[in-house]
């Protein structure tokens, strides 16, 4: 095999492998069996520390800008092979780096982990939006995370609870909050 050839073949599959993460992101598919690449260590530099610089992105990158260049330079130019080699290294090297940036500071700049206590229902402060019979259900508006949102209520002891009041969740089960008025615990 000549290193045209080398070159040209690992351009390749770098870019079929591109066009493979493109295509699977794109419509959502998923390796069969639940099979996922083994974990590589993480980047210093990545929000939480979370992203490893060696993935499927930037391993295809790096694929896709070694072969291309090192094609280019044994194919068009008359170059020592040591200093083509160097130089699509470099090349590769430079690729997956900005893909790796690029993922690491513009798609994932505000990402955060989850922490449930942070969507816990138990203790927030809403206004009734549906009026809560005796014995009955109604609904709350409330904020959490500076987004507007409302759930089921019951009142904690069974009684009425008119529009407009504002109450707050004492316990959560099955999708119900169970809510008492913010004014009797206030006292």
């Amino acid at each position: 095999m000549t290193w045209e050839a080398f070159y040209l073949c690992c351009f390749l599959i770098g870019f079929a492998l591109s066009l493979l993460s493109l295509l699977s992101g794109a419509t959502h598919l998923h390796l069969p069996g639940g099979l996922h690449a083994p974990h590589a260590p993480i980047a210093k530099g990545s929000p939480n520390g979370l992203h490893s610089p060696l993935n499927f992105g930037t391993i295809a990158a790096f694929l896709a800008w070694f072969g291309g260049t090192g094609y280019l330079l044994t194919r068009y130019s008359n170059v020592w092979a040591l200093l083509a080699l160097t130089v699509a290294l470099i090349s590769g090297l430079g690729g997956a780096a900005a893909v790796f940036w690029f993922l690491v500071k513009v798609l994932l700049k505000h990402e955060k982990d989850l922490d449930p206590a942070d969507y816990d229902m138990v203790g927030v402060l809403g206004k009734v939006s549906s009026t809560v019979r005796p014995g009955g259900t109604g609904e709350m508006i409330f904020s959490q995370h500076g987004v507007r949102r409302c759930a089921g209520i019951r009142s904690e002891n069974g009684e009425a609870i008119p529009r407009g009041i504002e109450v707050v969740v004492t316990r959560y089960e099955k999708g119900v909050a169970y809510v008492r008025r913010w004014e009797e615990l206030n006292k």
